[in-house]
């Protein structure tokens, strides 16, 4: 008998603030360009207060839902566990959430009143992205909003790696992992950002306990982890920790280990404005692939397609037909 969900996600809620804005800009503004940094509400509302002028975008963010989000517009069953507060914000995020079709722990509507995670995505000309977030009330996020039926029913768990940055979420991280393995649920991760990792290492090590069966990373956050500047050095340390795992590389593409053998994929060649989603985009459709009877090699090429494309455009999403299209082409 089938699992009722593909994939059951465990992240932070946050509504994504996109914004274009100049390198100078973030100098002015004393913000480290390319890196997520986690600020205070009044060190955000001072960056907004610069930026009131310039248009911008939102969408329900955070790194798991974007992942989570693009299995459900190719078709996959999704969950996704996450906290909001009972603000408009809340409000946005939820319905954004249900009109993707992914099914939430947030129906139950028990929402506590604070302020809804907000992740300002300020863009340069170069394509880099370059996030200030503001966790609000996704920083309490704890094993209350993990919903272990859901969990079981699935057929993968995927991790995001950014709940390492909370003391309760990290335990909800772990405590989702756990309820994963005992149910026989294959279990997968994302290192999410290198400040992450160079941070936060033995928080994550401790997410991933004696191993996965799957780990996303970059190739600068496999590094860090390896505590290498030796590739080959990373690969070796990431087979320790996970039977299977990607390794993006930018424009140069991706490498997996198919728990036997390592496969390079190739990037396709386009222009990229805005890198913002490449990653989460990648673990979506790859997350699609297997769980949709692809092999590895085919679920990556399949994740390439649409990280490569996603880049080409200003946001964390792509139009839902765009998306499928990849899959029959």
């Amino acid at each position: 008998m089938g699992k009722k969900y593909d994939v059951y996600g465990v992240g932070n809620a946050l509504v994504d603030i996109e914004y274009e804005v100049s390198s100078e800009l973030l100098q002015q503004l004393k913000i480290d360009k390319g890196v997520m940094t986690l600020l205070d509400e009044d060190s955000q509302n001072h960056i907004l207060e610069n930026l009131k002028n310039l248009h911008c975008h939102k969408s329900s963010g955070g790194s798991a839902a974007n992942t989570i989000v693009a299995i459900s517009q190719l078709g996959g069953k999704t969950f996704y566990s996450c906290k909001v507060a009972n603000d408009e914000f809340g409000d946005f995020y939820i319905e954004d959430l249900l009109n993707s079709q992914v099914d939430t722990n947030l129906k139950n509507g028990d929402r506590q009143s604070g302020i809804t995670g907000k992740c300002l995505v300020l863009v340069t000309p170069d394509a880099d992205r370059t996030m200030n977030t503001f966790l609000g009330i996704t920083g309490e996020f704890s094993t209350q909003e993990l919903v272990s039926s859901a969990i079981a029913d699935s057929e993968y768990i995927y991790i995001e790696g950014y709940l390492v940055a909370s003391p309760t979420a990290k335990e909800a991280a772990i405590k989702a992992r756990e309820i994963a393995e005992k149910a026989g649920v294959k279990t997968s991760m994302s290192l999410s950002d290198y400040n992450m990792v160079k941070f936060f290492k033995d928080g994550l090590l401790d997410i991933i306990g004696s191993g996965l069966d799957l780990i996303f990373a970059n190739e600068s956050e496999a590094l860090e982890l390896a505590d290498t500047e030796d590739f080959q050095v990373a690969v070796d340390k990431l087979k320790t920790l996970t039977k299977k795992f990607v390794i993006t590389r930018g424009a140069k593409g991706s490498v997996i280990f198919d728990g036997d053998k390592l496969i390079e994929i190739a990037a396709p060649q386009v222009k990229a404005v805005d890198t913002v989603g490449a990653g989460d985009m990648y673990a979506g459709a790859f997350l699609y692939g297997i769980t949709q009877g692809l092999n590895y090699e085919e679920a990556g090429k399949l994740a390439s397609a649409a990280a490569s494309k996603i880049v080409t455009s200003y946001g964390p999403r792509l139009k839902t037909e765009e998306l499928r299209a990849l899959v029959t082409a």
